[in-house]
């Protein structure tokens, strides 16, 4: 099975690919899709929908995992990353893509073990746990593959496998 996890972003909107077998769990690429700053917020949507949507097309995951918001320190980041998280969602749905939402707190108590660990500590574990040369870079494709490898772990996505 093979596992698409998003971190959504309006700018920079993070993912990670990772398959898993009945004996391992192997990461298959990570990077960015990054929307132009100088275009108006519809126009970078737009990007962001067709990017993803090539990602999409040559990858064909099974299913995607995306991190659920729920509260946010910067209000101002708020609506946007909603909007992008919205067009994540759109664009897995007319795919037929499953999608599975997970909260910071269960993709950090999956990767590694305790659900306030910081952004260091993820990365570091997705490191040993995909058994990588670096962590990955930018932030927000670790976090996209944290998000895959939660997926991974759960038993109640068995029923997608």
């Amino acid at each position: 099975m093979i596992i698409l996890g998003v971190d959504p972003g309006t700018a920079a909107t993070g993912f990670g690919l990772v398959r898993k077998t009945k004996k391992q769990l192997r990461c298959l690429g990570w990077g960015v899709i990054k929307t132009d700053p100088q275009l108006p917020p519809e126009q970078r949507l737009k990007q962001l929908n067709n990017q993803l949507t090539a990602l999409l097309r040559g990858r064909k995951p099974d299913l995607m995992a995306v991190e659920a918001i729920f509260f946010f320190k910067n209000l101002k980041t708020a609506m946007p990353v909603s909007e992008a998280r919205g067009v994540i969602l759109l664009t897995a749905a007319k795919k037929k893509i499953p999608v599975v939402q997970l909260t910071p707190l269960q993709i950090k108590m999956a990767v590694c073990g305790y659900g306030r660990a910081d952004k260091k500590q993820v990365q570091k574990m997705i490191k040993e746990i995909l058994e990588l040369k670096e962590i990955p870079r930018p932030d927000d494709a670790a976090d996209a593959l944290a998000a895959a490898v939660c997926c991974s772990q759960n038993r109640v996505w068995k029923k997608y496998s």
